[in-house]
């Protein structure tokens, strides 16, 4: 019997269903590039000190010298963000050394926002950590949606998540800008987290499964990759015309309402509907597929006695869980490491992208310079993936971009130029960092447990989100800090990276005994080629699921 690549083969490579199929989707995921990152102007903190009484209302002023004291801050001094010189009743004095909390709250620059939520809800001095919380709020709603994005799209189809995720992250973003509570607008963005990524993921593994094998390599390396970066190349620019946080959420949530019609364009899954024995709605989508190539279909498509097999493949099968990821110490070693990895990359990435604001220079032309770095990124992973060796890229990919953030603390502050040229290389190599171990996971897993391996594995990058806030919240107290701390663990994880696998031009393992052994040296294999193995199991396919 065939496989379903070779049943559908008569529809052509690159035609007119496959091109619409490759742009919808992938333009689908510019909203993913800004919904996240836009908390670097959602959730700026302007300059600020204590409001006090009897003084002018505005932001700075002669009498504000006499009445809060000073503090060093990045080296400049700054009236106190957090405190106030106590007034004095009896004494001729109007304020004496002591000093009290902001009691009667605090005002605001508005130089470059006219609001954010730090200025809505005063999220500053106790308070301070809301912001950055509300950005690891995001990021456990992403944690539990790529948790459970595949399962519900398994059961319910690819299809209708994809549009009802999409719903759910424009409607909840809308209602978030009205929030009237920062408690309000944490919960909402949790919601908001879970419909982006689990929209990304429906998106993810519609395309892949709705395409061949060779346009689905480039649509999941290149497709939603530049289309998400594309979309947080707009974001500097929205932003930069709205200052007012929301109108600037209202703005950047109503581009899914664009969405709506591709309802009538984009098809279900004939994959998943021939799991689901649905095989005259499979033939239908394909029929179709067919006319819009301008190519007549076979009479019999799918023949009714092999459907089963075709999707689920012959004879019983074993049920593989979690657990044998750990089932022997080749695969266990696999995974402990990759996950490792994954949180270091998920740390860093987000890490340098929520630290914008606390740069030196324009905030808009650094988020805007940091955003087109991935685009970079992107074509030189594909390259990389083409022609260089895993054990090579990877490291290389971690340890350079260690090293660099690590060199911006020997910089002096007047060189700031030097200081972002240093964080956004860093930013482009881990951004590649990020795509490359998408790839690299699919042939480091058995075919058996791949889709679970890339999923437990790269939830590593979710928990090394959630803890990106605080680490570009260390940003405002010590500009340098953030980029120690990221550099010396990218460069830890670069060269324990270096023990996994040489994968390049090998065979791919099948099953769990196969799982190539971490490698402790630099010594060369010789390359197995065999293109048959390699499109036998699938690559393309063990990508659907590898943002979940």
């Amino acid at each position: 019997m065939m496989d379903y690549e070779e049943v559908t083969s008569f529809l052509g490579i690159w035609g007119s269903f496959q091109k619409l199929i490759y742009v919808l989707l992938s333009l689908s995921s510019i909203p993913n590039g800004y919904v996240g990152m836009a908390m670097v102007f959602l959730a700026d903190i302007p300059p600020h000190h204590c409001r006090v009484p009897f003084l002018n209302s505005s932001y700075g002023g002669l009498g504000y010298n006499l009445s809060i004291p000073t503090e060093v801050l990045k080296g400049e001094t700054i009236l106190s963000r957090c405190r106030r010189h106590s007034e004095q009743e009896d004494s001729d004095a109007a304020y004496g050394n002591d000093t009290e909390g902001c009691l009667d709250g605090w005002l605001f620059s508005k130089k470059q926002y006219v609001s954010t939520i730090v200025t809505e809800w005063d999220l500053v001095c106790d308070d301070a950590w809301k912001a950055p919380f509300s950005v690891t709020v995001f990021f456990f709603g992403v944690l539990t949606g790529s948790f459970i994005s595949g399962i519900i799209s398994d059961r319910y189809g690819r299809k209708i998540i994809f549009f009802a995720t999409m719903a759910v992250q424009t409607i909840f973003s809308v209602i978030q800008a009205a929030s009237t509570s920062w408690e309000m607008f944490s919960v909402l963005y949790f919601i908001v987290g879970m419909g982006q990524i689990a929209n990304y993921c429906s998106a993810f593994v519609l395309g892949c499964e709705l395409l061949n094998k060779t346009c689905r390599i480039s649509f999941s390396t290149v497709g939603v990759s530049l289309s998400y970066a594309f979309g947080y190349v707009c974001l500097p620019f929205f932003a930069y015309f709205i200052r007012d946080w929301r109108t600037l959420l209202l703005v950047l949530s109503a581009p899914g309402l664009l969405y709506i019609p591709l309802w009538w364009y984009i098809p279900e899954s004939p994959r998943w509907l021939l799991s689901q024995g649905r095989v005259e709605e499979a033939e239908a989508i394909i029929r179709a597929a067919a006319k819009m190539n301008g190519i007549t279909p076979p009479d019999v498509i799918f023949k009714r006695d092999d459907t089963a097999k075709l999707m689920d493949g012959d004879g019983d099968q074993k049920v593989y869980s979690w657990t044998d990821l750990i089932k022997t110490s080749n695969i266990r070693n696999t995974t402990l490491v990759s996950i490792v990895i994954w949180i270091t990359v998920g740390l860093t990435y987000y890490g340098l992208s929520l630290n914008t604001p606390n740069m030196e220079g324009d905030p808009y032309l650094n988020c805007l310079i940091f955003a087109s770095s991935e685009v970079v990124a992107y074509c030189l992973i594909w390259f990389a993936a083409r022609y260089a060796p895993r054990r090579l890229t990877l490291p290389l990919c971690l340890i350079t971009c260690g090293v660099l953030l690590l060199i911006i603390k020997l910089v002096p502050e007047e060189l700031n130029a030097v200081t972002v040229t240093l964080a956004i290389i860093g930013k482009t190599l881990t951004t590649g960092a990020y795509g490359f171990l998408y790839f690299y996971g699919t042939e480091l897993f058995p075919t058996v447990v791949r889709n679970m391996g890339l999923g437990v594995t790269s939830m590593g990058s979710r928990i090394g989100s959630t803890v990106s806030p605080y680490v570009a919240y260390i940003g405002t107290y010590n500009k340098v800090l953030p980029y120690v701390l990221m550099g010396i663990i990218s460069i830890v994880t670069g060269i324990l990276s270096i023990t996994l696998p040489e994968t390049k031009d090998e065979e791919l393992p099948e099953f769990i005994h196969q799982a190539k052994p971490l490698e402790w040296s630099c010594r060369k294999k010789k390359p197995v080629k065999n293109q048959k193995i390699y499109e036998k199991v699938h690559v393309g396919t063990s990508l659907e699921k590898s943002h979940v």
